[in-house]
């Protein structure tokens, strides 16, 4: 059997259920053996009935008693009732109920799955479940491990299910050493520890021991992080080995005399960091620097001075950001920061006129303006500049790695600096951000307040109106979130208009209010925008459109409608939007609707105002998929090694990954043809974007 002939050619395989693999992506042999038990039965795993808690999630290993269709009062269900001889769990199905009817014999021996319930006696709704075996025999008593694999109904009708893999992948284990291509280098395998690749897809599949299972599952979580970091190791070695045409001569007069202008001394942090960039700039190859920071540590001041470096030696700088309102921001932001300086700065976003973007694209290509800030705008095909070499992008997950890539290109060999307010737990940072050099700004300026946080539920919802009357009777301002409540944004739109409606009209009436939301022009947000700053508009209504870059150090309250619905990361973004001036500043989280998991997140937000603490428990509550889609940085997706969990053995990868590369940037040496074979194949169309961080 070959690695990569047609699935179909296994035995027990054939046309039919080569059909229902391919919906799953498998088409090969190969493929097959990487499918891999989702989880195991053994004795440590599996729950006694007289055992099991309402509401815990748990597995149950039994024998089949019932079987029947039920009518019930508004469709008929399926029920199966189960023993393990320490007493019964019923288990119900509504959905396919005759499909599943079918599955089932008395004296089956089942694993069924799931959050426990009792309504007349222990059951399961809709279980997870599989078939052990059909005889009476419980193969858990035997001492075996048992893998459970992925499935589908569509594989299941074909008789894939756990049984059916099992069945099929067996009489492979004994060709594995002659069918798997081991890619990994003997000395990595032995100074990590790992089994060969043969051995640990076997013990994955039919593991001898709980310690064997580990040791084979440990090597496949290896080799998918070890190849994410070998692109990035590949990608941070591509920008290592270029060699910039433009040189800087001395940091230069502009950057000494804006920092002179500075009417506050700069946080020791920032002060390292600008060194840092400096250092890079005048490095002989280009910066591929990440500048991560909290909420108000001061990353705009450090992006403005490193762009009057660029400008101090003859350079223009592209500074992007995700959205009109953050690339307005950082515009107003420069042109009071360079106010009596030669640097003139431009704002190029969607929203100018054809005529205007014309001449703002010709005053580009002669090199009138030192800096343009803009948003996807600026990477259109028309714009062109006579000499840009320092690239700044703000908030870069929210852009894809093609489009950060058609901003580079404008720049052969572009100083580039990333920049984000969003804290990144290290292990997430490894990947995402792993072929970048890593600047962090880990202290707050010295006039920052810190920021009390409430977590307050309706019937506190008066008292809270309260506070924020008084606050704006003293002269302050107030913000009033309201979330995304499905995927939608006409929805978002909807719960803050009226959400402005009634607050506008029955709750406070005094005062002026305006609604800011995003499918308002640049113009209409730059308004509303002006005047809140100005004071003139005192509670700010708005979706999460605010959740990055707006700068009102007047504002001293958030309130957050619907709290629950955020994610921990989005909830420390918007809180960053107050406590930005002197005066003490209050967040207050609204609960509508409790729940002990949504109570347990944002009381984690009441108790600490470190983001990188925060983002640590997004990422355990939500994973990294919900934070970050890999696929949209040009890296591969992982299907076993989880980031949380896995993050000594991402460490060890990452290592590995990065001493291969310095040691063969090319991957030309013999003792490599495997892991170059690997790239090339499965990774090739990643390459491309070897030069983007």
């Amino acid at each position: 059997m070959e690695w990569n002939s047609p699935v179909k050619f296994v035995k027990g395989v054939g046309e039919r259920r080569a059909r229902a693999l391919e919906q799953m992506g498998i088409t090969t042999p190969g493929e097959l053996i990487y499918h891999v038990p989702r989880r195991y039965l053994d004795r440590s795993t599996i729950s006694p009935i007289n055992q099991l808690t309402v509401g815990a999630e748990a597995t149950v290993v039994g024998r089949v008693t019932g079987v029947k269709m039920v009518r019930g009062k508004r469709r008929p269900y399926f029920q199966l009732v189960i023993t393990d001889d320490t007493g019964f769990l019923t288990c119900r199905w509504f959905n396919g109920a005759q499909w599943l009817a079918d599955r089932f014999n008395k004296d089956d021996v089942v694993a069924v799955s799931g959050k426990i319930d009792f309504f007349g006696g222990l059951q399961i709704s809709h279980p997870d479940f599989d078939i052990l075996s059909d005889d009476k025999s419980n193969p858990i008593n035997t001492g075996m491990i048992m893998p459970l694999y992925p499935s589908t109904q569509a594989l299941q009708k074909v008789g894939l299910d756990s049984r059916g893999f099992r069945r099929v992948l067996k009489p492979l284990m004994p060709a594995l050493k002659h069918m798997v291509p081991d890619p990994l280098p003997e000395p990595v395998q032995r100074n990590y520890h790992l089994l060969p690749l043969a051995d640990a897809l076997e013990q994955a599949h039919f593991p001898d021991s709980l310690s064997h299972l580990n040791a084979g599952r440990d090597r496949l979580k290896f080799d998918e992080l070890f190849f994410m970091q070998l692109l990035l190791a590949i990608r941070s070695s591509a920008v290592v080995r270029k060699t910039k045409r433009n040189q800087y001569e001395q940091p230069g007069d502009i950057l000494d005399s804006q920092y002179k202008l500075l009417p506050y001394d700069l946080t020791d942090a920032q002060k390292r960091v600008v060194r840092e960039i400096w250092n890079d700039l005048n490095s002989p190859h280009p910066m591929n620097r990440l500048l991560q920071g909290d909420v108000g540590s001061g990353k705009t001041v450090v992006s403005l001075l490193s762009a009057a470096i660029a400008a101090g030696n003859g350079y223009q700088t592209a500074l992007m950001a995700p959205t009109e309102i953050l690339a307005e921001q950082h515009y107003q932001n420069a042109v009071k920061f360079f106010e009596g300086s030669p640097i003139r700065s431009v704002l190029l976003t969607g929203s100018h006129t054809p005529a205007q973007k014309k001449e703002i694209y010709k005053a580009l290509k002669s090199g009138y303006y030192h800096l343009a800030v803009g948003t996807h705008a600026l990477i259109q095909g028309k714009v062109e500049f006579k000499n840009l070499q320092l690239v700044i992008i703000d908030e870069q997950h929210r852009f894809g790695v093609v489009q950060r890539g058609d901003l580079i290109e404008k720049a052969a060999d572009a100083d580039v600096l990333v920049m984000t307010a969003t804290p990144i737990p290290r292990t997430l940072s490894m990947t995402i951000y792993g072929d970048l050099a890593v600047s962090i700004l880990d202290e707050m300026p010295k006039n920052r307040q810190p920021i009390i946080t409430r977590r307050v539920d309706v019937a506190k919802l008066g008292r809270v109106y309260d506070f924020v009357r008084q606050e704006i009777q003293a002269g302050h301002q107030a913000f009033v979130v309201y979330p995304l409540i499905e995927e939608s944004e006409k929805i978002d739109l909807e719960a803050a208009t009226k959400g402005y409606d009634h607050l506008s009209t029955q709750v406070f009436p005094e005062f002026k209010l305006a609604l800011l939301h995003g499918r308002m022009s640049g113009t209409e947000k730059e308004a509303v925008m002006s005047a809140f700053a100005k004071n003139e508009i005192q509670i700010l209504v708005s979706t999460t459109v605010i959740e990055v870059g707006i700068d009102i150090p007047n504002a001293t309250v958030m309130l957050i409608e619907n709290a629950e619905r955020f994610g921990l990361t989005q909830l420390h973004q918007l809180r960053g939007r107050i406590g930005r001036g002197t005066h003490r500043s209050v967040c207050v989280l609204v609960q509508r609707k409790p729940n002990p998991e949504s109570t347990h997140r944002l009381e984690i937000m009441v108790k600490t105002s470190d983001g990188f603490k925060i983002a640590e428990e997004d990422l355990k509550i939500r994973g990294t998929g919900d934070l970050f889609g890999t696929r949209q940085h040009g890296l591969p997706n992982l299907k076993l090694a989880d980031l949380v969990t896995d993050a000594e053995i991402l460490r060890e990868a990452r290592k590995a990954a990065f001493e291969v590369v310095d040691d063969d940037p090319q991957l030309r040496k013999s003792h490599h043809a495997g892991l170059r074979h690997v790239v090339l194949t499965e990774f090739n169309d990643l390459l491309g974007f070897a030069k983007i961080g």
